[in-house]
């Protein structure tokens, strides 16, 4: 997603030796069996996209608490429910899964929305049409944003969602995804996207994208939706807990990741109060959108292709949703 930052530029090759970066190494104490886990997930669900092949985390693959690399002193990030001071999130992320049938989340539905679809860039007659968010009217959809290499924020949210998924399914979820890339070839409509969840009943619901800032402007943040009540909107009663969920994503995004908070957005806080979404707007269960990077800046633009580092994104929502799903 892109707010103020340049138009989406249609996917080109990629150069794959352009953005490979290093993996965050840090202290053997930050590492969490839950990062294992997504690892075995990882394998299964493979690499679909981006410039790097991935490596399995070693016993030094996970983020400190504080998001700084090799333990090394860093920016003071935010703490937020569900997060540790030793790194190693609530109780409930410490423990293997266990089998679907008798998981953690066992009875939890999740709606994964992965944030555009590749094929909309084929169809902007479609996408451009408008559609009533409840404040006001806006476009269906949008193509998104790309990296400056060409790598699509369509690709990088489906490939997340795909992950995330996996992760979710492991600790016994039910877990819808909005669009599965082919299927539907564009969009749906941010309307329907927030219809999907409200007829799932979710317990919880995200909206995975990557932001199309200037270079420069770097980190995550996470979207809460406002108290909106006017035409068919009304967020009231999902305020709190969508703030709550957001929090804990937030919270565990930058210790897995290691991903500081926006330096543009938030405050510092990684967290965005907005209420000009439909997705957000029209929901009727607990939802946030997260802009896990911005794709026009070279070094974020650099983790966001790296299979590895999505993964741990992956690792970050999920172990987020968790948290919420278990109040713990």
């Amino acid at each position: 997603m892109s707010y103020q930052g340049p138009d989406f530029d249609v996917p080109q090759p990629e150069r794959p030796g352009r953005l490979r970066r290093g993996l965050l190494t840090v202290s053997l104490a930050a590492l969490v069996p839950g990062a294992l886990l997504g690892w075995l997930v990882y394998e299964a669900v493979g690499d679909p996209g981006g410039s790097d092949t991935a490596a399995p985390p070693s016993a030094s693959g996970s983020p400190s608490a504080s998001g700084s690399p090799s333990g090394s002193e860093g920016p003071l990030l935010p703490s937020y429910p569900g997060q540790d001071d030793k790194g190693g999130g609530s109780s409930s992320t410490r423990k293997p899964s266990a089998p679907a049938a008798s998981g953690p989340l066992k009875g939890k539905v999740v709606v994964v929305d992965p944030g555009h679809n590749p094929g909309n860039f084929r169809h902007t007659a479609e996408i451009n049409r408008q559609v009533d968010i409840g404040t006001n009217r806006k476009e269906c959809d949008t193509t998104g944003t790309s990296t400056n290499a060409g790598y699509s924020e369509a690709r990088f949210t489906l490939d997340v969602a795909h992950r995330l998924r996996a992760l979710l399914e492991a600790q016994g979820a039910t877990v819808k995804l909005t669009h599965d890339g082919d299927s539907p070839a564009w969009g749906p409509c941010v309307d329907e996207r927030a219809r999907i969840g409200n007829d799932a009943h979710a317990d919880a619901a995200v909206s995975i994208h990557a932001d199309g800032a200037a270079s420069g402007d770097r980190g995550f943040h996470v979207i809460l939706p406002g108290a909106v009540h006017s035409g068919s909107a009304d967020t009231r009663p999902i305020v709190s807990a969508s703030r709550d969920l957001g929090e804990r994503i937030a919270g565990n995004f930058v210790r897995v990741t290691g991903e500081a908070p926006s330096n543009y957005l938030g405050g510092g806080t990684g967290l965005v109060t907005r209420k000009d979404l439909g997705g957000l707007n029209l929901s009727t269960v607990p939802k946030v959108f997260i802009e896990c990077g911005n794709m026009r800046d070279s070094k974020d633009a650099a983790s966001l292709t790296s299979g590895a580092w999505r993964q741990k994104a992956a690792q970050g929502i999920s172990e987020g949703i968790v948290s919420f799903l278990r109040g713990s």
